[in-house]
């Protein structure tokens, strides 16, 4: 797989749709200038951070199957935190949390044709050692910050990158869930609702109990707060 190395980049999901390379890609950066998260929201990636696109191409990918992407994703993401000794939760359904805090997440963006996925672009941004502002130091977090130490960037990029070759499946994403059963927050449309978590099934919808009632509920739908 090519990789291209960048010092700085609108966003290297962005770099991937617009490079014109037609074949398997991983883009890195040092920092994003416009970095992009899941809503249309912006994603802060300052330097110190791990800054990552992989594109791939596929010929028969079913589009009913395209939450495998997002557990790829995200459990390399685990494993690769896990090697260096920081303990990760996710957050359903594509953010990664090291002591209650986002580390993580990651934006899938797959281009259609007919029931397939021709085309994946999925972008990680990793807090290796790069400063929390201040104002998102209640619920963002580092490597560096919860360890006490610095890391090397490039070692956390090969570790990921190495588990990325890997095959995941529904049961390894769930392995590093800890609020089944529990009571978390769903809010949708300005709304806020109280549910238990129950599981997640395989297209990757969250089942919840909400009053007596079972509700499979799609990420595209809702946030959730743990």
């Amino acid at each position: 797989m090519k990789i291209i190395e960048l010092e700085e980049v609108d966003s290297t999901n962005e770099y991937c749709k617009r490079c014109g390379y037609d074949g398997d890609l991983i883009v890195t950066a040092v920092r994003q200038s416009a970095g992009k998260g899941t809503k249309g929201r912006s994603f802060i990636s300052r330097d110190g951070g791990l800054y990552v696109s992989v594109m791939r191409r596929y010929k028969k990918f079913p589009a009913e199957k395209a939450f495998k992407i997002m557990i790829n994703g995200c459990v390399s993401v685990c494993k690769t935190l896990e090697y260096f000794q920081i303990p990760a939760v996710i957050r359903w359904a594509n953010d990664v949390l090291v002591g209650g805090r986002k580390i993580c997440g990651t934006l899938i963006e797959n281009t259609f044709s007919g029931g397939y996925i021709s085309r994946s672009i999925m972008g990680s941004g990793i807090n290796v050692n790069n400063e929390t502002p201040p104002e998102l130091k209640d619920i963002a977090i580092s490597m560096k910050e919860y360890a006490g130490k610095a890391f090397s960037v490039s070692e956390v990029r090969r570790i990921f990158l190495q588990n990325l070759e890997n095959e995941y499946t529904i049961q390894d994403y769930k392995r590093y869930i800890n609020w089944f059963n529990t009571k978390i927050i769903l809010k949708t449309g300005g709304k806020t609702r109280e549910v238990t978590a129950l599981d997640i099934t395989h297209d990757g919808r969250l089942l919840v109990d909400w009053c007596g009632n079972m509700l499979e509920i799609s990420a595209a739908e809702v946030s959730i707060r743990l």
